[in-house]
């Protein structure tokens, strides 16, 4: 049974597109009330960091909204035209490169839309002929989508003409007189013109939609359901164009009754608007046109609460194996049963799960590599840690080193928190939390914000961050010496105490958190920077 679980978790897929929506819809794991926030009919913003589950949530919303008989143009960023090529040159105008990408954009939502209406037409009594007339007036109507940018051609015209005559005679009287002329003239004629197109000011972008939003309107209306048009990998597109492409989103769909829009974008990727002193903005306004509530990384650290945690990671992994293990042969009966049948003991899962560092696709490369590792054996403590090791190494460590800042940055919130501290986590100011290296840390997946607002009693007034460094930060200082020995400490330097000064769950509030606090100019002032 061992090697043949193995050889299950061995299956696992990591990334969400690679499975059937079948197999997206049986290993879906809510948590806490994700989906029942997310299945709203309000148009929403989903953050989360690369491996949080963004796709597979919303395939899993898209399976959902499909049986209740709506219709869903599911949009992959990723597969519109060519976003690392035309849409990223900065040498194509602004305007071309939006245009085409506002195009490309409504032409696959119109391709999904006539496939899922030739698709339920064949499952069911529905007459989508209207719909259909709609749906092609929707294509006519895409040639005037356009952008245009304020912009001036200047002509410049120079002739430049050179003219030259030249005589002479030469007369000899030797004893053989002769007499010879000379005559020479040149002449030469330039024109030069010269056209330069320039900006000036501002350069002012306008998006013309001219009757989309009404043919979607009328579209709407022949559907027998709602329209869902879920828009995933978002912080794939260039972050210039992303303005334009929210605008389109604003002014032709969700101005329309019957229509929700979802969106699934990495926050410090993210750019939605863009202000413009004429037209007010470009683009949608987080809060009044769209929500930003959902959050993944904030269901998925679990509040540093390792039972919530523990339950979604066997519950996930349960679900996926099952899929290999038909009940007839034998396999797992729950999600307890697996962890007993994969695992030496409770203590290896759980090191499972506090390397996942509340990250999906982490937790899944982990158990893979442990499986690999263990072969015919179960899974234990020391081949969970190397493989969270191996993950980090591999995934997390390359990326960062290409980055020197950040790569410097890192290095010296380890020696910090780590080496001077003996903590696994520190706080920031929230005004900080903006700054571009941690963001860039965060992105990678090597810093995890596990509270958010938390407030000392010594420091009235002033918000702070509670930031985890990643397991494969650390892993291979723990059983020695050097290892961290909390969450991070509740004392001040003034204060001697002989309780112990680690937390392990972050509060709202505490009486001193002086050294956990974390300065950033502290690290410009090293010379590390």
């Amino acid at each position: 049974m061992t090697s043949s679980m193995n050889n299950a978790i061995l299956q696992l897929v990591r990334r969400a597109e690679a499975n059937d929506p079948a197999t997206l819809v049986n290993t879906f794991v809510d948590a806490g009330s994700l989906f029942t926030i997310l299945s709203s009919l309000d148009h929403q913003v989903m953050y989360g960091r690369r491996g949080t589950g963004k796709t597979h949530v919303l395939q899993y919303l898209a399976q959902s909204v499909r049986a209740q008989g709506d219709m869903v143009a599911y949009v992959d960023m990723r597969t519109i035209g060519s976003s690392g090529g035309i849409y990223a040159d900065p040498s194509i105008p602004l305007t071309e490169r939006g245009t085409r990408l506002l195009a490309d954009t409504m032409s696959h939502v119109y391709n999904t839309l006539q496939n899922e209406m030739l698709e339920a037409s064949y499952e069911s009594d529905a007459d989508f002929t209207a719909a259909m007339t709609h749906l092609d007036r929707l294509g006519d109507a895409l040639t005037d989508v356009r952008v245009t940018g304020d912009h001036e051609v200047e002509a410049k015209t120079s002739t430049v003409g050179r003219t030259a005559n030249e005589g002479g005679v030469n007369l000899s009287l030797s004893d053989s007189p002769s007499a010879t002329l000379n005559f020479k003239s040149t002449a030469s004629h330039e024109d030069s013109t010269n056209l330069r197109s320039a900006a000036r000011g501002p350069i002012r972008h306008r998006v013309h939609f001219g009757a989309i939003s009404q043919t979607v309107g009328a579209l709407v209306t022949a559907l027998p359901g709602r329209l869902w048009v879920l828009m995933d990998e978002w912080s794939d597109v260039p972050m210039d164009l992303q303005p334009l492409l929210a605008d389109l989103l604003r002014r032709s769909l969700m101005v329309v009754n019957g229509v929700t829009v979802k969106v699934a974008a990495i926050e410090q990727r993210s750019n939605f608007i863009e202000m413009d002193g004429n037209v007010g903005y470009i683009g949608f306004e987080l809060g009044p046109d769209i929500a930003a509530d959902v959050d993944l990384d904030d269901f998925m650290v679990f509040g540093n609460d390792s039972s919530k945690a523990a339950a979604f990671f066997r519950e996930l992994f349960y679900r996926h194996v099952r899929l290999e293990f038909p009940e007839l042969e034998g396999g797992p009966r729950n999600a307890e049963a697996f962890v007993r049948e994969a695992f030496t003991q409770i203590n290896a899962f759980d090191e499972l799960v506090r390397a996942a560092e509340g990250v999906p696709r982490d937790a899944i490369n982990i158990i893979r590599i442990a499986a690999q590792t263990a072969d015919d054996d179960l899974l234990s403590v020391p081949i969970v840690r190397g493989a969270a090791r191996k993950w980090y190494l591999r995934d997390k460590d390359r990326p960062i080193n290409s980055n020197p800042a950040a790569r410097a940055l890192l290095h010296w919130v380890i020696d910090e928190v780590i080496g001077a501290r003996r903590a696994r986590a520190f706080l920031l100011r929230q005004d900080e939390g903006t700054d571009s290296l941690i963001n860039a840390l965060y992105d990678a997946r090597v810093l995890h914000v596990i509270k958010r607002g938390v407030a000392a009693h010594d420091q009235p007034g002033i918000r702070f961050d509670v930031y985890a460094l990643d397991y494969g930060c650390y892993v291979e200082l723990i059983s020695t010496a050097r290892a961290p020995e909390g969450l991070f400490s509740v004392l001040s330097e003034e204060e001697e105490s002989e309780d112990e000064a680690y937390v392990e769950v972050p509060a709202d509030d505490y009486r001193s958190i002086r050294r956990a606090i974390l300065q950033l100019k502290d690290f410009r002032a090293s010379g590390r920077a």
